[in-house]
């Protein structure tokens, strides 16, 4: 992977992750770097899961596997949360 992809896939995960986080219910005490690393993993599992669905290759933009990559980062972040806010209570 150059360079380039890996800034552009920060960049992506930067947004995915920002967009499930506004998505997901509640408020979410997680620190940002976890949302950008929940949105990579979410870009490249729903890109993955439209391709594997046959939705990803359309004529123009791809606005149901942005939806899957969105939905997905939304649970990541939900989940995370939820374990992340666990994980500080047993060491207070």
């Amino acid at each position: 992977m150059a360079v380039t992809g890996l800034i552009s896939a920060i960049v992506v995960g930067l947004v995915i992750g920002v967009l499930g986080r506004f998505v997901a219910p509640g408020k979410q005490k997680i620190p940002i770097w976890l949302t950008i690393v929940i949105g990579i993993i979410a870009a490249f599992a729903g890109t993955a899961i439209a391709r594997g669905a046959g939705y990803a290759d359309t004529s123009g933009f791809d606005w149901l596997e942005l939806l899957t990559q969105v939905v997905l980062a939304a649970l990541g972040v939900s989940l995370t949360a939820a374990a992340y806010g666990k994980r500080r209570k047993v060491w207070r």
